[in-house]
């Protein structure tokens, strides 16, 4: 990336407070919808990442994001720690399956993939 510091950090700091906030906000679940309709098109035209870092590098920032806003959670009792393993379980089993496909997908049907995804996810929080 030839871009300056100051030209990578600034949009970079942005989208992460405003994914902070969204995230503590909607769960990181939510993150999902952060990640794909925010900051990895924004990663695109601010950072000048291509589309594969760009989903990489979003994935990778939802683990702090995701850490702190937990530890706040649970701080205030409300993490159902038998529910979070067995979801963690599932995740370390299917991340590494997910990262491989992805890696393996040109970056015109991700972005349809993603298009695709995002209309399906604003349908489902509509109708549920």
């Amino acid at each position: 990336m030839s871009l300056g510091p100051l030209k990578v950090a600034a949009p970079a700091v942005g989208m992460g407070l405003v994914a902070g906030i969204l995230s503590g906000l909607l769960s990181v679940g939510g993150g999902i919808i952060i990640g794909v309709s925010i900051i990895v098109p924004l990663l695109v035209a601010l950072v000048h990442l291509s589309r594969h870092p760009a989903h990489a590098t979003s994935l990778a920032a939802i683990v702090p994001i995701g850490a702190v806003g937990a530890l706040t959670f649970a701080l205030d009792g409300e993490v159902d720690l038998e529910v979070t393993g067995l979801l963690a379980l599932g995740a370390l089993v299917g991340a590494p399956v997910g990262a491989r496909i992805m890696s393996r997908i040109e970056e015109r049907p991700l972005k349809i993939m993603f298009g695709v995804s995002m209309i399906a996810v604003g349908v489902q929080l509509l109708v549920v």
